[in-house]
C-alpha cells in the first residue's frame, strides 16, 4: 500500500504544482505530480513544443578528495575517469555479481564527480557508495540542498537561452556548463529522459522557485506546460529507456539489458568487472527488447511473451505509444526470439495480444541533436 502520510517529502515546487492543478501522488518517498491536464496532452506538449518536469526527487551525491575520480571510475561500469570537464556520462553501477545497483549520471567537475541517482534508490545508493569509499574520498549528500528542473521538447533550447543566455546553445548532448558562485551556482545540462532536445537545470533548493518562474515566463510564447510523472513514463518508454525497478534491477545485468556499450572492460577494474566478463564470454541468454502491439490493449508488466507455443519471456514495462499510435512495451525474451521483426504473443488474464519485436528506440523522430547516450539497441 502506498504511504500517503505527512512523512512524504515535498520538493520546493510543491505549491506551484497545486496552483497548476496537479494530481499529486506518493512516489519514491516524495509527493509528486502525476499529471496536470492529462497524460496525453502533456506527452504531446513535450513532443511538439516544450514541457517542464520537477525532478527534484532525484538524488545527488558528490565525490571529492584526492581519490574521487579513481573511485568514481571504480564504482561504475562506464568510463568516468578519463573524461573532460563538462562531460556527462550515463552508466550503471553494479554489484560484484553484475546485477545493477542503479543507473545514473556522472558529471565531471574538475577533481570532483557528481553522481545523480534515481530517487527510489537514493538511500541504498548512498549506503553503497559510502561502504566502498576509500579514506581519501569524501562522500557528500547534496540531495536536500539541490532542486532540479527538466525542460524538454523541440523548443527547449530557445526557452533555456532566454533564461540563462545564448551560452547554452552550443552545448552538445550530454555536456553541461556552470554559472554563478558556489552558493548561488546553477548547473545546466543538455540531458533528458524523453527523446527530445532538452536540459536539466540543477539549482540551490532555497532559490528554486525563482528559476521555475523564470522558465515558465520565458516559455509562455512557446506554449510551455508542466509535465507529470505519467507522461514522463510514456515518453521514456517510446524511447526504450530503462526504468529502474521495472526493466533493470539487482537481478539483471547491463549486457542483457541492451546497454552493453556502457560496460568498458578496457578500463581499470570496476565493481562487477569479472562477473560481467564471464557473462560476455558465455553469451547472453536473454535480451531486453522493444515490442509494438497489434492490439488496442496495453501490455502490463508480468505479461508472458510466447514465440509460437513456447514461453519466451516476460513484459517489464508497457503503455500506449502516444506518438506511435499503438501500444508499446519492453520485455526480456530469450536470445532466439530477440531479433527485430520476430512475431510474438503476449498472454495475460486470459487474453492473447499479438506483437512484433522492435529495435529500441521505438520512437525515432525526436528532436535530439545528436545520438543520445541512453538510447539502446
Amino acid at each position: 500500500m502506498l504511504d500517503t502520510s505527512s512523512a512524504l517529502r515535498r520538493t520546493p515546487f510543491y505549491d506551484r504544482h497545486l496552483a497548476l492543478g496537479a494530481k499529486m501522488v506518493p512516489f519514491a518517498g516524495h509527493e509528486m505530480p502525476v499529471s496536470y491536464e492529462g497524460i496525453v496532452a502533456e506527452h504531446r506538449a513535450v513532443r511538439q513544443a516544450v514541457g517542464v518536469f520537477d525532478v527534484s526527487h532525484m538524488g545527488e551525491i558528490r565525490l571529492r578528495g584526492p581519490g574521487a575520480i579513481a573511485y568514481a571510475n571504480h564504482l561504475v561500469t562506464n568510463e568516468v575517469g578519463a573524461i573532460p570537464d563538462g562531460k556527462v556520462v550515463y552508466t550503471p553501477m553494479c554489484l560484484e555479481h553484475g546485477g545493477i545497483v542503479d543507473d545514473l549520471l556522472v558529471y565531471a567537475q574538475g577533481p570532483e564527480r557528481l553522481l545523480v541517482v534515481n530517487a527510489a534508490n537514493f538511500d541504498k545508493d548512498l549506503a553503497w557508495v559510502l561502504a566502498h569509499a576509500p579514506r581519501d574520498v569524501e562522500v557528500v549528500n547534496e540531495h536536500e540542498a539541490t532542486a532540479q528542473i527538466a525542460v524538454q521538447g523541440p523548443k527547449a533550447e530557445d526557452v533555456i537561452a532566454r533564461v540563462y543566455g545564448d551560452r547554452v546553445r552550443p552545448l552538445d548532448f550530454y555536456t553541461f556548463l556552470q554559472a554563478g558562485a558556489e552558493a548561488d551556482g546553477v548547473l545546466i545540462s543538455r540531458t533528458g529522459y524523453t527523446g527530445e532536445d532538452g536540459f536539466e537545470v540543477y539549482v540551490p533548493a532555497g532559490r528554486a522557485l525563482g528559476h521555475w518562474d523564470r522558465v515558465f515566463e520565458a516559455g509562455r510564447s512557446a506554449g510551455i506546460k508542466p509535465i507529470g510523472l505519467g507522461a514522463r513514463d510514456t515518453l521514456r518508454l517510446e524511447m526504450g529507456y530503462c526504468l529502474y525497478g521495472n526493466d533493470i534491477d539487482e537481478t539483471t545485468n547491463p549486457l542483457e539489458a541492451g546497454i552493453a556499450w556502457t560496460v568498458r572492460f578496457e578500463k581499470p577494474e570496476f565493481l562487477g568487472h569479472e562477473a560481467l566478463r564471464r557473462v560476455k564470454a558465455g553469451g547472453v541468454p536473454r535480451k531486453l527488447v522493444g515490442l509494438v502491439l497489434d492490439a488496442d490493449r496495453i501490455a502490463r508488466p508480468g505479461a508472458e511473451v510466447y514465440a509460437g507455443e513456447t514461453r519466451a519471456g516476460v513484459v517489464t514495462s508497457g503503455s500506449m505509444g502516444l506518438s506511435i499510435g499503438k501500444p508499446v512495451a519492453m520485455a526480456y525474451v530469450d536470445a532466439a526470439s530477440a531479433a527485430s521483426g520476430t512475431r510474438v504473443t503476449l498472454r495475460a488474464r486470459g487474453q492473447a495480444l499479438p506483437a512484433v519485436v522492435t529495435a529500441r528506440p521505438m520512437w525515432t523522430r525526436g528532436s535530439v541533436r545528436s545520438p543520445k547516450p541512453r538510447r539502446t539497441t
